[in-house]
């Protein structure tokens, strides 16, 4: 398993483990879950273009308004657009948190089971069992546009040029 230390603004040092992925990639295939249950894979979004919003726990202040962000942004963006937000919540927790949030644009998913995406985006931080807050930008063949990966969990993304990148596309 690949590791790599990314360190914040004060100097704390987390471990992000599987590789380090590049703008030019192919995005690797992954496999989380619905609100259902159901399984959802990078296949499931054939022939659109892909914006994931990678985040720690929707329960936490940044990631909370990061997820309402883009279900703002999703209608500008139309139907051509998949917007995901991914984190290791509970399915269920997640289910609860979109109804009370009138997230209804962005569809959340869920690592927890087996953390397959934060594993193969190189997001999975080792000490915490989280997910690295992230933005991912995929055109329709699956080609990595854009990504930012923070090294300050408490700190927003760069939300103009995440959009900027897909509308670009």
């Amino acid at each position: 398993m690949k590791e790599r230390t990314i360190t914040d603004s004060k100097g704390e040092s987390r471990t992000l483990l599987g590789p380090e992925l590049a703008i030019g990639d192919r995005a690797p295939e992954f496999s989380v879950l619905a609100g259902d249950l159901s399984p959802r894979t990078l296949a499931h979004y054939a022939g659109k273009k892909k914006l994931i919003s990678v985040v720690p726990s929707l329960d936490t202040g940044v990631c909370d308004l990061q997820t309402k962000r883009f279900n703002t942004e999703a209608a500008a963006l139309g139907p051509d657009v998949a917007i995901l937000t991914i984190s290791v919540d509970l399915p269920f927790a997640q289910s609860r948190w979109c109804a009370s949030a009138g997230v209804e644009a962005v569809e959340v998913l869920s690592d927890h089971r087996d953390t397959d995406f934060g594993l193969t985006y190189g997001v999975l931080i080792k000490e915490l069992r989280l997910l690295n807050r992230a933005i991912f930008v995929l055109d329709r063949e699956n080609v990595i546009r854009y990504k930012e990966i923070l090294p300050d969990l408490g700190n927003h993304p760069d939300y103009d040029a995440a959009l900027a990148a897909v509308r670009n596309l």
